[in-house]
């Protein structure tokens, strides 16, 4: 169940929004997030979770992962959207205000009571202290409950709760967000960044995709469409690491090297640990490649 799915741009989309749901199914992320949660006032939740299974169940989303954002667990709307998502039976179910691994195995548990969730892959949501201090045992609760296979950073709520100003730097947020992705890494689980509150920012936004790649992140949460070159690009493997990863393959095939355990190339030692690397790069560059 925890094979990754490709998630560079991973969009919000408001449940409440239709016109934006609409959309979804044109827009070139990898993942359409349809949200129930903090994008959606109180009074309209109801409403709003008939538009997004609506959504869901009809429309065709081609490779796009279809996930969907729930209610907390301490709130009166969770248990509602538990029932409703199991009629559409989203690819992911996004649960925010992650602090403790019981609120994953509480969860998963719920699921299991639904045939409409047998494929349905869970991503946690780290936004508290909390979750940064227990991230390791979140992560861990993966090997329990395998629904889990993602960790998403949020930054806002984080910073918020820290008493941190929520603004275009982040630099204060770095080892906290190092940590999640340290859990995340620890467990083979994917971690997705954070989203860019300016999308009008273009040059900051870039920054940032270009850090959380440093990171080690996979990927980047949107809230605008316009952002979502910018993270595909990021996030996709660049022309120079192509020509590395078959300089490696090419390298390796040779006769000469069939039983080497490190060769030089180009100046450099390379082990066949690379080669492993570099075939997973060059599998995932064929992925993308099909799918466009």
């Amino acid at each position: 169940m925890n094979t990754p799915v490709e998630c560079r741009s991973v969009l919000y989309i408001p449940a409440s929004n239709e016109r934006a749901l609409a959309k979804g199914p044109s827009l070139a992320c990898d993942v359409v997030l349809v949200d129930l949660e903090d994008s959606v006032v109180d009074q309209a939740k109801s409403d709003a979770r008939l538009k997004a299974i609506s959504a869901l169940r009809v429309l065709e989303f081609g490779y796009r992962v279809r996930a969907l954002r729930i209610n907390a667990i301490d709130t009166p709307w969770y248990a509602d959207d538990i029932e409703a998502a199991s009629q559409c039976e989203p690819d992911i179910l996004v649960i925010p205000k992650v602090d403790a691994p019981e609120h994953i195995a509480q969860l998963s548990q719920a699921m299991d009571t639904h045939p409409g969730f047998a494929k349905t892959r869970i991503w946690a949501m780290m936004e508290s202290p909390k979750a940064v201090l227990n991230a390791q045992a979140i992560a861990a609760s993966s090997q329990m409950y395998p629904r889990l296979c993602a960790l998403l950073v949020g930054s806002n709520d984080l910073a918020l709760a820290a008493g941190m100003p929520v603004n275009a730097s982040r630099h204060l947020l770095v080892p906290w967000m190092m940590t999640l992705v340290a859990a995340a890494k620890a467990y083979g689980l994917q971690i997705v960044d954070a989203v860019y509150n300016d999308f009008s920012d273009v040059q900051g936004l870039t920054s940032e995709c270009n850090e959380g790649v440093a990171m080690g992140m996979n990927g980047k949460t949107l809230i605008h469409p316009s952002q979502l070159q910018i993270a595909n690009t990021a996030f996709s493997p660049t022309q120079e690491q192509i020509s590395i990863a078959l300089a490696i393959v090419s390298a390796f095939a040779q006769p000469e090297h069939k039983d080497a355990g490190a060769i030089a190339i180009d100046g450099r030692m390379t082990e066949r640990l690379h080669l492993g690397m570099a075939e997973q790069l060059l599998e995932r560059v064929e992925r993308l490649r099909l799918r466009r």
